[in-house]
């Protein structure tokens, strides 16, 4: 058997001298795992178009055929059939490795705890250390049982089935990830019975969870909602095949081209994504007219250019934990100070990413202050990013993506483990070389 392919342990990247072009996105890494999973409990079978290809997807798709749900692949880019269980995990016993994609563990960990079956769910290092706590606690306080492996509040786990009481209700913490609340809300329609969640703290990253509703009403569930506070799942609720579903592009993935026109130059389209959008990172737009980026908007296609330097900002970015990233490199260019702020949640992603930011930015030389929940980024004397930097990616998929931006200042840049991307855009920096001239 042929050996795979060794990871690069860097990429070098030129200066580049300007970045003009269309891209046509990768599927949506948020909406790809929500519609499989959903997919995977409806009643009847799923057609899906434009699915990401991605490590975070394919850790679904195995953890879904090792728990006995049929799918396959069809003929068009990114087309899968899946054909949903109506409810009932067909493998009652069984461990799956979920990698680092929090969107599969959160999600399956509820829908398992919630399945009459005995399962163990582990990940890559990194996983273990993110917590999974406050999902736990409030699948306990429904009747699930659930034992930690390891270190009490984190992954690996194991889940036997739930003794649910007869009219169930339940608080989840709001403010360290939105994922728990994604999780409780796409598990319960399994409970068979009315299920009240109420949100304690403030709620993080609600766009995130709009699109949880969204993609649950397509699959035939509406769930009340008392502002951001109180979330109602009916009894009589129960997924049902939309028959085809199409997933858009991936808005998180569009703020690097975004990004990309609004420093070199553009103009740079990205198609996908547009005004008919339903994820909360395509407010990214008013950070780039923020900094003065010229912004055109489409149904399904945003155009982006602007000229250097941008215009500082102080801005709470909460809202778009994933493309707020993107925006603290943007600062880089920016003509003063730029303070990005409530962002606390990066500390529990892929890695710290408020403790790698500052470090990273430091690398190029920036003057970067770390908050508890904050980052103020001042530009290098002159706008003058420090050559040849080395950029530690720790993993991370958003760390590489962000930092190559860096190449637009005129200076060369290396990536470490620019591999990392295939989490959610394996194609990545061939997309990005196609569309710059080289300094």
């Amino acid at each position: 058997m042929a050996q795979a392919a060794a990871r690069p342990e860097h990429l070098d990247l030129a200066p580049v001298a300007r970045v003009a072009g269309t891209i046509a996105l990768p599927g949506s890494k948020s909406i790809s795992n929500r519609t499989l999973l959903l997919a995977a409990l409806a009643e009847g079978a799923t057609g899906i178009a434009g699915l990401l290809d991605s490590d975070d997807t394919a850790r679904m798709l195995e953890a879904l055929r090792t728990l006995g749900i049929a799918w396959q692949v069809t003929g068009e880019r990114g087309g899968y059939r899946v054909q949903g269980c109506a409810g009932v995990v067909p493998v009652k016993k069984a461990e799956l490795f979920l990698g680092n994609a929090g969107t599969a563990f959160r999600p399956l960990t509820a829908v398992l705890a919630l399945s009459v079956g005995t399962y163990r769910l582990a990940g890559v290092p990194r996983m273990h250390e993110r917590p999974i706590g406050d999902l736990v606690d409030a699948l306990r306080a429904l009747g699930a049982e659930i034992r930690y492996l390891g270190k009490e509040g984190f992954p690996p786990l194991e889940v036997r089935p739930a003794r649910l009481a007869p009219e169930p209700a339940v608080a989840v913490r709001g403010e360290l990830s939105s994922q728990f609340l994604t999780a409780l809300l796409m598990a319960l329609p399994l409970a068979g019975r009315r299920v009240a969640v109420d949100v304690t703290g403030e709620l993080v990253s609600k766009p995130y969870v709009e699109l949880t509703l969204n993609s649950m009403q397509r699959f035939g569930v509406e769930v009340e909602r008392e502002d951001w506070r109180r979330f109602v799942v009916p009894a009589d609720a129960h997924y049902r095949s939309p028959g085809t579903i199409h997933v858009e592009g991936d808005a998180s993935s569009a703020s690097y081209f975004l990004a990309a026109g609004a420093i070199g130059g553009g103009p740079v389209r990205v198609q996908g994504v547009g005004r008919a959008s339903v994820q909360g990172d395509m407010r990214f737009i008013e950070v780039l007219e923020a900094m003065g980026a010229s912004v055109a908007v489409g149904d399904d296609w945003v155009e982006v250019r602007g000229a250097r330097p941008l215009r500082a900002i102080d801005l709470d970015l909460n809202h778009i934990p994933d493309a707020a990233m993107t925006a603290a490199v943007l600062a880089l260019f920016a003509d003063g100070p730029s303070t990005i702020r409530n962002v606390a949640n990066w500390r529990v992603k892929e890695t710290d990413r408020l403790a790698a930011m500052a470090t990273e930015l430091r690398k190029v030389g920036a003057v970067v202050v770390e908050g508890a929940d904050s980052l103020r980024i001042t530009p290098p004397p002159g706008g003058r990013l420090t050559p040849n930097a080395v950029i530690d990616t720790y993993d991370d998929h958003r760390m590489a993506m962000c930092f190559s931006l860096v190449a637009l200042g005129g200076v060369p840049v290396r990536i470490n483990d620019p591999a990392c991307v295939r989490k959610t855009f394996p194609d990545y920096f061939r997309e990005l070389a196609r569309l710059t001239a080289r300094a």
